[in-house]
């Protein structure tokens, strides 16, 4: 756990969405524009000094967020926590908005302090594309999917399990255990929808989990192969990543998270079709 901050400073948790498409990840990073370096320049120039936003995950360059958790010390305390929201809003781009706002104790940690981190991955199946879901999702058509195939290949994964086969290189991170909580995969209409909860996601995991999951829901792989591949951490057959743009950070967990359910829980719409 990170140590406190000095006295009077105040601990502030922010919920935040944004569209990643113009944005090359939420982590600050030299010559591209990130969602933390948005977001602390603006706090910037409320407070008068440099501040600096922890988030509780750090989603890649094109990846969306719903309800990502980040937080940061007020080091003046003029603005009441849960003011914040509203006055961020008015000095960020229009593709990121903070939802909410509120006082955190000093030991509390948007990273440290959640339980689990859960993402959705939409797919859009139909053959014609359609303008208004082409930021959000994988237009896949070239076959149909079996969603009950592909939830059938997900579930074996349920339980702490070393997922090397879905470990991008070029990540700090030492050991490629995760402890997957939930799946599910549903369609709704031409759209098919795959949500993964676990305590941590490795590096690049859930686009390479779900170009695997595509190659098995249109037959290409059977349900045998899949466990084969990513039991025996065969990286090397995991060819291909789902385009980032269908990928969202839907929600994070937390031990009594001082902000309403109906504001982080379930805020990425689902699409709804007729005819």
């Amino acid at each position: 756990m990170p140590s406190s901050p000095s006295a009077g400073k105040q601990r502030v948790a922010l919920v935040m969405q944004y569209l990643g498409t113009r944005f090359h990840g939420w982590q600050r990073q030299p010559n591209f524009s990130s969602i933390q370096e948005e977001v602390e320049l603006a706090i910037a120039k409320v407070v008068g000094q440099p501040v600096t936003l922890h988030g509780a995950g750090r989603t890649d360059a094109g990846v969306h967020a719903a309800a990502q958790v980040a937080h940061f010390d007020d080091p003046v305390g003029q603005i009441p926590p849960h003011r914040w929201s509203k006055v961020l809003n008015g000095h960020l781009p229009q593709d990121i908005l903070v939802r909410g706002s509120a006082a955190v104790d000093s030991r509390w940690h948007a990273r440290f302090s959640a339980l689990w981190r859960r993402y959705r991955y939409s797919i859009y199946t139909d053959q014609w594309p359609n303008l208004f879901t082409d930021a959000y999702s994988w237009h896949y058509y070239r076959f149909p999917l079996q969603e009950k195939t592909m939830q059938a290949a997900m579930e074996p994964l349920l339980g702490k399990h070393h997922l090397a086969a879905f470990h991008r290189a070029g990540s700090a991170r030492t050991h490629s255990w995760v402890e997957v909580q939930e799946v599910d995969c549903y369609r709704r209409g031409p759209m098919v929808y795959l949500e993964i909860q676990a305590n941590g996601f490795l590096y690049g995991m859930v686009r390479l989990l779900v170009g695997l999951l595509v190659e098995v829901g249109s037959g290409q792989r059977s349900l045998t192969d899949f466990d084969n591949i990513w039991v025996n951490q065969r990286r090397d057959l995991v060819k291909y990543a789902a385009p980032a743009k269908g990928l969202c950070l839907l929600r994070v967990g937390y031990e009594n998270f001082p902000l309403p359910d109906s504001l982080w829980f379930d805020s990425q719409p689902l699409w709804q079709f007729t005819g």
